[in-house]
């Protein structure tokens, strides 16, 4: 299986790319780079598709071992080298899981399959960076 994408350039900084689901995105970068800021930063763009990535697969996950959360949200940091050309260096994931009567073992091993097996986005970024992730049980 492949991806293939469509990249354009529309004008100054900006570039406007398709996807296989046929929604686009805009990227650009910020104005004291010579950009308009009327888009999403390619670099930081790659710390959310990890995001999404292992959220879709502990959402999944968690649907199928009937686990119930009432919200789940993820930061994602990475640090960039200070050298061209810049790169994540380390990544971190705090995963946040919020509900009351939180499983935290099945939570637990829903992130761990995620983040060892199941996300290739996360295997990607491990081929350049140190990847650290956290998990955060908020109970109400």
């Amino acid at each position: 299986m492949s991806h293939k994408i469509t990249t354009q350039w529309k004008g100054d900084m900006l570039f406007e790319s398709d996807n296989p689901s046929g929604h686009n995105v805009s990227m650009d970068t910020s104005e004291e780079n010579g950009g308009t800021n009327k888009g999403l930063r390619p670099k930081a763009m790659m710390l959310s598709s990890l995001a999404g990535c292992s959220g879709l697969d502990v959402v999944s996950i968690l649907e199928k071992m009937k686990v119930e959360i009432d919200d789940f949200k993820m930061d994602v940091e990475g640090q960039l080298t200070d050298e061209h050309p810049k790169y994540y260096h380390t990544v971190t994931v705090d995963y946040h899981f919020y509900g009351s009567n939180l499983d935290e073992g099945k939570i637990t091993k829903a992130v761990n399959l995620s983040v060892d097996k199941y996300c290739g986005v996360m295997e990607m970024f491990r081929k350049f960076a140190e990847v650290k992730t956290n998990s955060h049980f908020h109970n109400n």
